[in-house]
């Protein structure tokens, strides 16, 4: 799909930078269907996937949960009927790090694979 989802994530530590305006001008363009929200004052990557059942949101959300375990780096899953949320933000930094756009970028490549539904 992109460079930026054959990115890997790096350790982070509290008070690693996060993501600079100019960097945030080179990434979000490689995530388009993302949208960057804020909850609790904390700046957060966010995406609703469509699938057609729950059986297909929960198998997605389990690989999710695969990627994410691989990649060292978790999101907030929200599963429902046809519908999964995935956030993503580091919680060390209580931001966006370049590690939130790669994994936004690994979510979209796998989503490109396994969904049978429009995206919202």
């Amino acid at each position: 799909m992109g460079e930026l989802a054959q990115g890997k994530c790096e350790a982070c530590r509290v008070g690693a930078p996060r993501v600079t305006d100019e960097e945030r001008s080179q990434l979000q363009p490689q995530i388009p269907d993302w949208t960057v929200v804020e909850r609790d004052a904390i700046e957060r990557l966010e995406r609703n996937f469509a699938f057609g059942n729950f059986v297909d949101a929960l198998q997605f959300t389990n690989a999710v949960g695969a990627i994410a375990e691989e990649g060292g780096h978790h999101p907030a899953l929200l599963t429902e009927w046809g519908s999964v949320t995935v956030t993503w933000w580091t919680h060390k930094i209580e931001g966006l790090h370049r590690n939130d756009f790669i994994m936004s970028a690994k979510t979209d490549e796998l989503f490109a694979d396994v969904g049978p539904s429009q995206a919202t």
